[in-house]
């Protein structure tokens, strides 16, 4: 069964803005546009939209509003957090992980360049850290722990709170990267017992170009980027006001209906997977079962390029993902799947799916008959 609607299961690359979000930015690209960091009047009323946001969304993540800090970008934010840390410290040992997200591994490669030690640590093969791996890496110059809260490509969710106990234990900072997690996940701070966290606006349904970084406060860090003040001067340039405005207006909204959405998009994760699998033999659920994102999965196809399949579906008007978007266009398997011991059969047959917001039961039944259709088809010809 063909369909000419595009049918869009890549939400964790980017999600559409609400149509809230873009109504309550709109005042702030014509009527309050003024340069927050201008002293008149019109600078004003703008410095006082940015710090209204800033204040509702300190209470969400139960934090100060001197704890925030606004950037451009959730890969701008881990720069901040890791290099920033760095920095402050001159030498040291970080911990991460060979699942990260390539922004925080990328990062942690230039730091060994310049003299850091990096350790990085291997999911099991159900694609967690675990904590007491954490815990015997640590040495005594061990300066920040930064991880990712749910891994996304395959959804997984690490025991961050156990993590952070020990981190607090060592006195060691830990950086969280909650950029997949937010929509599902608490994001209070202070129960999840971190130093810094990074959450992204244009994984939550708001705009894009925004994002920012929690940092406890006497937390030692320097900036990257120099400048005026702004940010505590942390963080120079002038404050993209409407994309602040609708980052905040983003994370009330998912606040409001986290629950409910998670636990309808599990309905229908959990429905794509049983359809795909009932019709299609060698296929395989990458990462835990159970402990996920209710929106990601993540499933090998053997004897298919993983890239082949996305094409192949995106020809069909179905948009899904072989891995991240920021390392789309590489054909190389999954530095995820392979940090988890899975084999190159596995890694390079794999394709995520992203479900969202707008996913229906009818797209999920249509995109599960696309993929048996295409599986089958590409199958056949490689025999």
């Amino acid at each position: 069964m063909e369909t000419n609607k595009q049918i869009y299961l890549d939400y964790a690359a980017s999600t559409p803005t609400a149509k809230e979000v873009v109504e309550a930015m709109q005042p702030y690209y014509n009527k309050v546009f003024a340069n927050p960091s201008s002293v008149h009047q019109a600078g004003l009323d703008a410095k006082y939209a940015v710090n209204k946001a800033r204040k509702e969304i300190a209470k969400i993540i139960s934090c100060k509003e001197t704890e925030i800090i606004f950037t451009a970008s959730g890969s701008e934010s881990i720069n901040l957090a890791i290099q920033g840390v760095a920095r402050a410290n001159a030498k040291g040992h970080i911990i991460t992980s060979a699942a990260e997200h390539s922004a925080t591994l990328k990062t942690c490669q230039w730091l060994e360049v310049n003299g850091f030690q990096v350790t990085y640590l291997n999911p099991n093969q159900q694609g967690i850290i675990e904590a007491k791996q954490v815990e015997q890496s640590i040495q005594e110059n061990t300066i920040l722990i930064t991880l990712l809260y749910a891994n996304n490509e395959t959804g997984v969710i690490n025991p961050i709170k156990e993590i952070a106990k020990i981190a607090s234990k060592y006195k060691i900072l830990f950086h969280l990267d909650a950029c997949q997690a937010t929509n599902y996940l608490t994001i209070n701070a202070e129960s999840l017992g971190i130093d810094l966290m990074t959450i992204n606006s244009s994984k939550i349904y708001g705009p894009n170009g925004t994002a920012l970084l929690f940092i406890k406060e006497n937390t030692q860090i320097k900036p990257l980027i120099f400048g005026g003040s702004q940010e505590n001067n942390l963080r120079a340039g002038t404050h993209n006001l409407p994309c602040i405005i609708g980052f905040e207006k983003a994370l009330k909204l998912l606040e409001q209906e986290k629950t409910k959405e998670s636990q309808r998009l599990t309905n229908l994760r959990d429905l794509l997977q049983e359809l795909i699998s009932k019709d299609l033999k060698d296929v395989f659920l990458n990462g835990h079962k159970e402990k996920r994102l209710p929106n990601i999965l993540n499933l090998s196809f053997l004897g298919i390029d993983s890239e082949t399949l996305v094409h192949t579906l995106s020809s069909q008007n179905l948009c899904v993902s072989n891995g991240s978007a920021c390392s789309a266009g590489t054909i190389k398997s999954s530095h995820v799947l392979e940090s988890m011991g899975l084999n190159e059969f596995r890694s390079t047959s794999s394709i995520r799916f992203s479900l969202g917001k707008q996913t229906t039961e009818k797209e999920i039944k249509q995109a599960a008959e696309i993929v048996i259709r295409s599986v089958n088809a590409l199958r056949k010809v490689s025999q």
